[in-house]
Formats: C-alpha cells, structure tokens, sequence
C-alpha cells in the first residue's frame, strides 16, 4: 500500500523526491516559484502541481485536487521560507516571509493530517526565529504530539555538512492508539553514517566519493551524454582562474596569494565569508550548498582539483540528487533550485519512519473495522 503525501512549499522536489524513495505517494506539490515548479513537474510527472500563494491555498482546495479527505491517514508536509532565519542569510526577524509558517499551520488546521513533518533552517529555533518557532511548537501541541531536532544532513549519508531543524508530528489520538512509549519509541530518525569510524554506522560520504566520477570540465564548458544531465560550470576571467591556479599552490588558502591578483575587499582587516574563493577539501562532506553554490565568489565551492566552480550536476550530486533527477532553467535558477532544496536522503530517513508509523496506524484501522479492536 503506498501511503499519501502532500508537500507544501514543494520548490524543485527535494523534499518530495526523498519521500517518493521511502515509499511515499505524492499527491500534490504546492509552491508560487513558477521556475522551481517546472523542475518539479519534470521530474515527478505522475504528480499533480498547483502554482499558488499559499495564503490562497485551502483544505478545501487540497482535498477537490487530492480527494484526501479532512483526518484521513496522510502526511502533510511543509518546508516554509526560511531566509529571515538563516545564518546564511538575512537573520530579518521581520522578514515577512517568516510568518508563512503559519499558513502551513492553518492548512494542517483545516486538514488535521494524521502526520506531519516541517524542515527548516536551525536559526528558527534557536536564533531570530526562536519566538515564532516557540509559538508554532506550541499550536502544533495542541494537537499533536511533536518532536524535534537540529540533524546534520551528513549524518545521513549526504555528502555535505548540513545543519537542519526537522520536527515530525501524529496526531494526538493516533499517537495514543499506537500505544507508544514517548521514553523509547523516538519518532525522529535515527543517523546512519559517522564522522569517525563506528561500529552500526557508515563514514561521512566525502565530495571524492560523490563526484570524482563525473567528466573533467573546464570554467565555461558542459558536458551531456543523454544520462548525465546538467553538468555544467560557469565561465571564469582568466585572472579568476590564475586566482585559483595560485591558491592552490597555497594549500587552498586565498590569504597566501601575491597581492597583485587578491581582491580589494580581501585586503580589509575582519573579513567576513573568508571561505570565498576557496577550494573544497575532496575527502570530506561538502559545505554547505546554498543558492550561490556554482559561484566562486560566494563561498567554498571551487571544485577540489579543476580551476573553476562546482558545475550544478556536482552541486546537485552534493545535495544527494541522483543523475536523474534534471533542473530546468538557467543557471541562477538552477542554482537556487539546488540550495533551497531539502536533500532527497534526508527527507527519505524522515520518510522511512513516518510510514512505518503510518503502516502500524493502518493496521489499527484495520483491525478496528474488523472488530478485533474496540474504539
């Protein structure tokens, strides 16, 4: 039996495509970005799409396109924007976009899911974000029973460093059904790879590993055979790639080249983003991928051996999309795409034990309907 989801805030299909790998139905992906959604559309075709703000979206609405009725046995899923919260972004406790975590709140209202599973960024919880998330926990509790966690995306075999806030709710009446123990029974998932070593765990995937395989590019250049798609990296001035010819030569650290190719707003005293220009470390996880992950100057993503940036089927690979997974658009929008995705292998780990649950509740029902369990 495949089990029913709806991912709102879908974007390009992380959240939705991890999902579809544990076992997961999506029914319908919701989101405004009309260019994320035609990445979407490419690559979950069977399931249905609506380009819409979400503050037009009703329950009513959902269930004509889904026919998923108002406390059916179904996960609502909800990555809402989190750039206000982001260490990575603005930190604008006023952002506007942060209250949009309350029309997923208000559409959970109206639906009463029987689960629910919310990604965003650790800032939500414990940064500018802190009160809202506050508030948002405590509205959830009133009906479900919630728990949550900062997890790194590496710790679940995503070969970047990933801080995320993942939280997953049941509803209160299926959570006291199943009987479970609130001390043992955890329903977040649990890590499957280690930084060190260890027994039951698997090491950190390392950028070697992930893309190492792929074709050898040059700044400008792309590569497509029909079964690796979008591998292509932006073009360089040739002093950008004299830049990074010497700071290799330096160990990676931009700090050590001649004066004549560092940048003037590198000369400065206190720095910030001293990881611009910088090369990645191959035997290790990723940092991590943002929306300017192909860009040189945003961050440490030139690629470990050749003299440009990550090319997007690398970044895409460091976000653990498959090669068949195709973006659409040029590549800003393609980038964007990548870096506000939720990395497909972290979303399945949340997938796995959300329809596992699912699964036990079903046979509750089931048992019910039969008689062997009395209301």
């Amino acid at each position: 039996m495949k089990f029913k989801a709806i991912d709102l805030f879908c974007g390009a299909g992380g959240l939705s495509t991890g999902l579809k790998k544990s076992g997961f139905r999506l029914c319908l992906g919701v989101d405004i970005d009309e260019k994320a959604l035609k990445t979407y559309k490419c690559n979950l075709k069977r399931t249905k799409v609506l380009k819409e703000d979400i503050k037009k979206v009703t329950g009513e609405k959902i269930t004509e396109l889904t026919g998923i009725n108002r406390r059916d046995n179904f996960l609502l899923a909800g990555c809402p924007p989190c750039q206000g919260f982001s260490s990575l972004g603005k930190r604008d406790a006023n952002d506007e976009k942060n209250e949009l975590v309350y029309e997923y709140i208000r559409i959970i209202n109206e639906l009463e899911p029987s689960f629910i599973l919310m990604e965003n960024v650790p800032g939500m919880s414990t940064g500018v974000g802190k009160e809202i998330f506050k508030n948002v926990v405590k509205e959830l509790e009133e009906n479900y029973h919630v728990e949550y966690a900062t997890l790194n995306a590496a710790d679940f075999g995503v070969p970047q460093i990933r801080k995320r806030l993942v939280l997953h709710g049941i509803r209160n009446d299926v959570y006291d059904n199943l009987g479970l123990d609130k001390e043992k029974q955890k329903i977040l998932p649990k890590s499957t790879h280690s930084k060190e070593k260890k027994k039951g765990y698997r090491k950190w995937v390392t950028v070697r590993k992930a893309i190492f395989d792929l074709p050898i590019l040059g700044a400008g250049e792309s590569y497509d055979d029909g079964i690796i798609k979008n591998h292509k990296a932006r073009s360089l001035s040739e002093t950008n790639i004299e830049r990074l010819q010497e700071i290799r030569l330096h160990g990676g650290n931009r700090e050590m080249i001649s004066e004549e190719l560092q940048l003037e707003c590198h000369k400065k005293e206190n720095v910030s983003y001293t990881d611009t220009y910088g090369i990645i470390d191959p035997d290790k996880p990723a940092p991590t991928i943002t929306s300017g992950c192909t860009i040189i100057s945003k961050g440490r993503y030139c690629h470990p051996t050749q003299n440009r940036g990550l090319s997007i089927r690398e970044a895409a690979r460091l976000q653990s999309f498959d090669d068949k997974f195709e973006f659409q658009g040029n590549m800003g929008e393609m980038s964007l795409q990548i870096g506000n995705a939720v990395p497909p292998k972290l979303a399945q780990a949340s997938g796995k034990v959300i329809i596992n649950y699912m699964g036990l509740y079903e046979d509750y029902l089931e048992a019910q309907t039969k008689g062997v369990i009395t209301p």
